[in-house]
């Protein structure tokens, strides 16, 4: 099987022909691609040469999280997300076995978000969508995106959560990078705690849910989830008694942790150490590889650094490579 990357993005050319063109693309500036970062600027030849060279035989592309434009106009962010997402197909139509793509899609309005979706997945070809984790400060247990989860399980799309700047740690402070140190890793755990509290998963069984860079601190405060919802170890197979009351909105079934077989998670983690707690915790089968390719905070060499790593055994190494991913994929 091949090994596949599933956290890589992509800034459109069409954009970057149009910033150095002009200066400008459809009212957006050259920070939103993340020009000048990393490796945004990247060629599509380059990013060829440069995926023989790491060893990834295959990357799933999403657009760089800057086009998500929840903020925007929606139908211009309308306009931006359809252009996106054609570059995507393009890519996948013209190199099926080194692409596989995600779309970016308007969350901001759910039935525009679920036309884009379904367009993406039928007329182009791509496995899911890629979406921040929050619409512009709401988050996902909000009634109005109902329809969108249910439109996703039925598709059979992958959801990828991954931050788009701004998270909730910016409200203390803009400084050392907190916003993508601290408060990415923050809003990957409060996605899943909205997703499982609010019943969601229980509702939508069958999605297919990636948590970026590791879960964020999913792994690590999922027990006192457990605490919160009155169902630590000692209170499984009876009522989970929630010790502040049973009036705090919680509509899962089962205890949070029980939910950390619904997802799967990247690798993303920079530390054998911490991947491997990961693992443990979330169960080797729900691990694939991601890298954050081409942003500042990709990980370097990365297929070399999973089968080097000295707390990985066995077959797993394979598995977060090439098997996991394959399996998602559905390749």
């Amino acid at each position: 099987m091949p090994i596949i990357d599933m956290h890589a993005h992509v800034t459109p050319e069409r954009y970057k022909a149009a910033i150095r063109e002009s200066g400008e693309w459809y009212g957006l500036d050259s920070k939103v691609g993340e020009l000048g970062l990393g490796g945004f600027d990247k060629s599509l030849p380059e990013r060829l040469a440069e995926m023989d060279v790491l060893g990834v035989e295959m990357q799933l592309v999403s657009p760089t999280v800057g086009f998500y434009q929840y903020g925007n106009d929606l139908e211009l962010t309308k306009v931006i997300h359809r252009e996106c997402n054609d570059e995507v197909g393009e890519m996948v139509e013209r190199h099926p076995t080194r692409f596989a793509g995600l779309a970016t899609v308007p969350m901001q309005d759910p039935p525009s978000a679920i036309a884009e979706m379904e367009r993406a997945l039928g007329e182009l070809g791509l496995k899911g969508v890629i979406i921040n984790d929050h619409v512009a400060g709401k988050t996902y247990d909000e009634p109005e995106f109902r329809p969108f989860f249910a439109a996703a399980e039925d598709a059979g799309a992958i959801l990828f959560f991954h931050q788009g700047h701004d998270t909730c740690v910016v409200h203390r402070t803009r400084r050392y990078k907190l916003t993508n140190a601290v408060g990415n890793l923050t809003e990957r755990a409060l996605v899943y705690a909205t997703l499982v509290f609010s019943g969601i998963v229980d509702r939508h069984p069958n999605l297919k849910l990636l948590l970026a860079h590791g879960g964020g601190y999913t792994a690590y405060g999922v027990a006192r989830m457990d605490k919160v919802a009155g169902a630590l170890e000692g209170h499984r197979g009876g009522e989970m008694t929630p010790p502040f009351g049973p009036n705090d909105g919680f509509s899962q079934k089962l205890p949070p942790s029980d939910y950390l077989e619904r997802f799967y998670y990247d690798c993303c983690t920079y530390s054998g150490r911490v991947l491997r707690f990961l693992i443990d915790t979330v169960g080797i089968d729900r691990v694939v590889l991601g890298t954050d390719y081409p942003a500042p905070m990709v990980l370097p060499d990365p297929v070399n650094w999973v089968r080097g790593l000295t707390e990985l055994r066995g077959g797993e190494p394979e598995a977060i490579l090439a098997i996991n991913p394959g399996r998602l994929l559905g390749i």
